[in-house]
C-alpha cells in the first residue's frame, strides 16, 4: 500500500478497533479480529474494504488449505463483524460451510503417567505449573495468569478469574499443591505473580502494561519434551492434564454437575463430551480432589 492507502487502512483500523471495544468485546477477541483484519489487507497489499468477491473467495480457499477450520471460522467473523461494523454492509459475498466433525477422543494420562511427567521435569517451575494445572483443572492461560492473592489458604481454595467467557469461579486448593505453590515462590517472590516471566527483578512488562507470565510457548514444549523423555507415548499437551483430571475424578466417583462447576463449563454437554463416562455418585469435591493429589508420587527438583 501507498503512503495515502495505508493512512486510510489505519483509520479503518482504529474505527474497527472502536466499535469492538464499545460492543464489549474481549480483549483477546479484538486482538483475534484486528489481526485477521490485517492479515487480509497485508495479503492483498490493499485496504479492506476494497476487495472483492474474488478476493475474498481465493482468500478462503487459501484459509482452508492450509490452516485450521478455527482460524477460518475466526477470519469469518471478523470480516463479518468489519463489513457490519464498520461498512455498514450485510456479509453475504463467501459462503462458507464447514466440514464434517471428525469426532476424536483426547489421549488420557493415568495418575501414575501424571507423577512420572512431573518427576520427569528438570525445572521446578514447570513443576509447579503441570501439577498446578493437573490439580485445579485449570486451562493453560487460567494457571499461567495465577497471582498471590488468588489463593486462598484459610478456605484452602483457588479464585480463577476472568476465565473462558469472561466468568469467575471457585475450585478447591489440594494441601500438596499449596505447599508446591508456596516452594516455588519462595525462588523467585513476585510481588504479583505466581509464575513470572522474566528474570529478577521483573520489571519486564507485556505491552498492556501488566507483569509479564511465564511464557506459555515455553510450558507447551516442555511437557511435549518431558513426556517424551519419559517414555509416554500419547499425544500429550497442556490440556490433557486438565482432561485427564476431570476423567480421574469420574472415575473417582465425582459427579458430573460438580465437574461441570470446578472446570467452568457453561453446559453439562461440553463436559460430558471430553470426559469418559463412569457412575455417577454423590461425592464432596474438596476431599476426593486432596486424596487424588496426595497419591502423586513426585521427586521435586532442589534449587
Amino acid at each position: 500500500m501507498n503512503t495515502h492507502e495505508h493512512t486510510r487502512f489505519q483509520a479503518l483500523y482504529q474505527r474497527y478497533l472502536t466499535e469492538l471495544t464499545l460492543r464489549g468485546k474481549s480483549p483477546k477477541t479484538i486482538d483475534l479480529y484486528t489481526r485477521c483484519l490485517r492479515q487480509v489487507s497485508d495479503h492483498f497489499d490493499t485496504c479492506p474494504d476494497q476487495l472483492s468477491t474474488d478476493q475474498l473467495q481465493q482468500y478462503f480457499m487459501h484459509l482452508v488449505e492450509h490452516r485450521s477450520w478455527s482460524l477460518v471460522k475466526i477470519a469469518r467473523n471478523a470480516l463479518q463483524r468489519f463489513y457490519q461494523y464498520v461498512l455498514d454492509k450485510p456479509w453475504d459475498y463467501v459462503p462458507i460451510t464447514k466440514p464434517p466433525k471428525v469426532q476424536t477422543l483426547q489421549d488420557v494420562l493415568s495418575l501414575d503417567e501424571v507423577g512420572r511427567l512431573i518427576s520427569h521435569t528438570r525445572k521446578l517451575s514447570y513443576q509447579v505449573y503441570f501439577l498446578t494445572t493437573y490439580s485445579l483443572g485449570l486451562r493453560l492461560s487460567e494457571a499461567l495468569n495465577l497471582t498471590i492473592a488468588d489463593v486462598d489458604s484459610h478456605l484452602m481454595r483457588i479464585h480463577v478469574r476472568c476465565g473462558k467467557g469472561r466468568k469467575d469461579r471457585f475450585v478447591p486448593l489440594p494441601l500438596m499443591t499449596l505447599k508446591a505453590l508456596r516452594r516455588y515462590w519462595a525462588t523467585h517472590r513476585h510481588p504479583v505473580l505466581l509464575f513470572p516471566g522474566g528474570q529478577p527483578p521483573y520489571e519486564s512488562v507485556a505491552v498492556s502494561g501488566e507483569p509479564r507470565v511465564m511464557d506459555r510457548g515455553g510450558v507447551q514444549k516442555a511437557i511435549k519434551l518431558v513426556a517424551r523423555d519419559c517414555g509416554i507415548r500419547k499425544q500429550v499437551h497442556i490440556h490433557c492434564l486438565r482432561h485427564s483430571f476431570a476423567t480421574h475424578l469420574l472415575e473417582n466417583g465425582v459427579n458430573l454437575r460438580s465437574i461441570q462447576t470446578l472446570l467452568g463449563h457453561a453446559s453439562p454437554v461440553t463436559t460430558a463430551r471430553y470426559t469418559r463416562m463412569t457412575h455417577e455418585a454423590q461425592q464432596n469435591s474438596a476431599l476426593m480432589i486432596n486424596a487424588l493429589v496426595d497419591r502423586l508420587q513426585v521427586d521435586w527438583v532442589t534449587e
